[in-house]
């Protein structure tokens, strides 16, 4: 398959697998709440399967698609997950098929009126759409929070993709075309080591176009600096993000 989409993340799906967060049961249960069990979940861009996992304990059969073979030959089995390469705009899905289509820290990169035209294409007349996305981390402890701040904005805050600007506005400006339910508040939270903290960094978009562009891998200068007031590298620190929900819903014909 031509890499034709914003492949940000094959190059690093290994490291994905190990150091992404996982999302909160409260927000995949919520999910659950509003979607029939039994419905056919359509997981999209769903790299390594951090969604797919967890929706598959609550949903009959996930179908979890994304464009990155390496993130798909990284992706966790799951008895009712099924995996396949395809890329959001052109699925493969029956039409009218899916009852919810779920897409985790990802919709920011799509084409918007192609991934869009797709979902109506496929997704059930009443189904659902929900798409969610963390914002930047905070970590305990205000001189490590400074050092991760600071490279989050400077070091590698230059080469952040365009569409990164949608993800830092909680994804209140991006093009949502579907009547929006009002959904409650969630977010993400872990306790890392700083081994941990470090190689989340290592797993950003921008950290690899930084390397690409200069050369100069930002990772072990900015382990150097947390270590110096860490303490104990082998004690974790709470690590929160605020989570951005939007849902909405296919209307049913008139």
């Amino acid at each position: 398959m031509k890499a034709n989409f914003s492949d940000h993340f094959s190059g690093v799906a290994g490291q994905y697998a190990g150091f992404r967060p996982r999302y909160p049961a409260a927000l995949l249960d919520y999910l659950a709440s509003l979607a029939n069990p039994s419905s056919v979940v359509w997981d999209c861009a769903a790299g390594n399967g951090q969604a797919s996992v967890d929706l598959g304990d609550r949903f009959a059969k996930v179908i979890a698609t994304d464009a990155s073979r390496e993130q798909i030959a990284a992706a966790r089995p799951h008895p009712r997950v099924e995996y396949r390469l395809a890329p959001a705009e052109h699925s493969g899905l029956e039409p009218g098929s899916v009852g919810l289509v779920t897409v985790a820290q990802a919709v920011h990169w799509f084409d918007q009126p192609r991934f869009h035209a797709e979902v109506n294409r496929v997704l059930q007349p009443g189904g659902l759409i929900a798409v969610w996305a963390y914002g930047i981390d905070e970590v305990d402890g205000k001189p490590v929070d400074d050092i991760a701040q600071e490279f989050y904005q400077n070091v590698v805050g230059p080469f952040w993709p365009p569409e990164r600007r949608f993800v830092e506005a909680g994804y209140r400006t991006i093009p949502f075309p579907y009547p929006d339910l009002g959904v409650p508040s969630f977010s993400m939270e872990v306790q890392w080591t700083l081994r941990e903290l470090v190689g989340y960094c290592g797993t950003w978009s921008a950290t690899s176009r930084h390397i690409q562009a200069t050369g100069i891998d930002p990772i072990p200068e900015l382990h150097q600096k947390l270590a110096t007031v860490w303490g104990n590298p082998e004690t974790p620190r709470k690590v929160r993000w605020p989570l951005a929900l939007r849902v909405g819903r296919k209307p049913l014909p008139h």
